[in-house]
């Protein structure tokens, strides 16, 4: 029988009257990778933060393994789900590995020192994410990719089992990039899960399991790569024509501009 960790019902966001997101119902298994796609301005972002619990102003239903979130207490949800922000500020002059080793808070009872365990689960951060040449170095002098593989290292050294991620390879050159969908893809076995919002569908197509693909607040398409990345769901929500292949892995690139994004 699969395990579910996640699952939303009838999920509504609302904002000056206006729906950002719009009766989503969605599920992540034990296991999978699930990628949530879509246009700039569809309400994915807004949509996993409301999953995550960091939005509150939210309609609708959303279990963590059958359990109500509004249920799970703020340190247990520390200890079970990560959260990786798009383009996240860092606003104190800290070290690298004192940054990192904030995900391990929840691990820590009052006015206690890092144990070992928590020291080796930062070490395991830092080298999974490419950042332990980093760790002496201030965080406010990051590039905005460094920036954003130590946020992913500070929300791993938490060892969750739920990970929620928004853009996390967004400001990534190409090498790491597809080092962070193989870590990605690594976390997501057994009973841990993640959910990440991306725009590169062929690194979607090539690492998640199951997508969700967005428009004007709702999903539109739900599945297998090969059911979502429809050519004519593609046409639809982006507005293009699209090239696309799978001799090795799955590839997608646009190849025209559609009309008022209509179909060809």
């Amino acid at each position: 029988m699969i395990q579910m960790r996640l699952e939303a019902d009838s999920v509504s966001v609302h904002r000056a009257g206006r729906a950002l997101v719009d009766d989503v119902r969605l599920q992540v298994a034990a296991g999978e990778l699930v990628g949530l796609i879509g246009p700039n301005g569809a309400g994915k972002s807004t949509l996993l933060s409301a999953l995550a619990g960091i939005d509150r102003k939210v309609s609708g239903t959303i279990s963590i393994d059958g359990r109500p979130l509004h249920s799970i207490g703020a340190n247990e949800r520390a200890l079970q789900m990560g959260w990786v922000e798009q383009s996240g500020t860092i606003h104190w002059p800290v070290t690298v590995e004192r940054l990192v080793m904030l995900g391990r808070i929840p691990h820590l009872p009052v006015w206690c020192r890092a144990s070992d365990t928590d020291r080796q689960a930062v070490e395991n951060a830092l080298s999974l994410c490419d950042c332990q040449a980093l760790r002496h170095q201030q965080v406010t002098t990051l590039s905005g990719g460094e920036r954003a593989r130590v946020l992913l290292a500070r929300a791993l050294a938490a060892e969750p089992t739920l990970l929620f991620a928004d853009e996390p390879i967004s400001n990534l050159d190409l090498g790491h990039q597809l080092q962070t969908m193989q870590l990605l893809r690594g976390f997501s076995q057994e009973r841990r899960s993640a959910i990440v919002v991306m725009h590169d569908l062929s690194l979607a197509a090539r690492y998640c399991d199951r997508l969700y693909m967005m428009h004007q607040g709702r999903i539109v398409a739900s599945g297998s790569v090969a059911e979502v990345l429809s050519a004519q769901n593609l046409a639809d929500v982006y507005g293009v024509s699209v090239i696309s292949g799978c001799e090795s892995v799955p590839w997608i690139v646009p190849d025209q501009l559609l009309k008022q994004h209509g179909k060809t």
